[in-house]
């Protein structure tokens, strides 16, 4: 039984009320549907974009691999940030928009769960994987991509119910 007191520390829910980190007591939460999706996105030269739609990668299909790495990377959160919980996933979907104009790869990460907390770090760590990915798989033709915008978009779900992002 946990004895110890939780509160916001200055609002972070991390913290205890000597300022330690612990894991979020979510025991006495009810399970609900909860739903993040988050986006970002990966810049790079022309000829690199051309690189990833024509699929002559060296190392094979960027995005079809960028995906299943999304994926992965949804559903190994916990392992990553030490304080997430694991959580039993129900969905992950993954789209990349590519826009010629400027040569940017647009990744949105949809998750799913029925449960006692929400999946937006999860939905956060599939885009970064993803671009992650896309970038390890170009990098010997472009060091220099970037990454930027990387966000939760909306999330649903929960005693806090639904949030949408303020287009910006």
């Amino acid at each position: 039984m946990n004895t110890r007191k939780e509160s916001s520390h200055e609002g972070l829910t991390h913290f205890d009320d000597a300022g330690q980190a612990h894991m979020v007591d979510v025991g006495a939460k009810n399970e609900t549907h909860r739903v993040a999706v988050a986006s970002g996105s990966i810049r790079m030269k022309p000829e690199t974009f051309a690189i990833v739609l024509q699929g002559t990668a060296k190392k094979g299909d960027v995005l079809g691999i960028a995906r299943i790495a999304a994926i992965m990377g949804a559903k190994r959160t916990s392992d990553l940030i030490p304080l997430c919980h694991p959580l039993a996933l129900t969905r992950v979907a993954v789209e990349f928009e590519c826009k010629a104009d400027d040569s940017t790869i647009h990744c949105t990460a949809t998750v799913e769960t029925f449960g006692k907390t929400g999946v937006e770090m999860e939905a956060l760590t599939a885009v970064q994987i993803g671009l992650l990915t896309i970038y390890d798989m170009c990098k010997a033709v472009d060091r220099g991509m970037v990454m930027s915008n990387i966000r939760v978009l909306e999330k649903h779900g929960g005693k806090s119910g639904d949030w949408v992002a303020q287009v910006s």
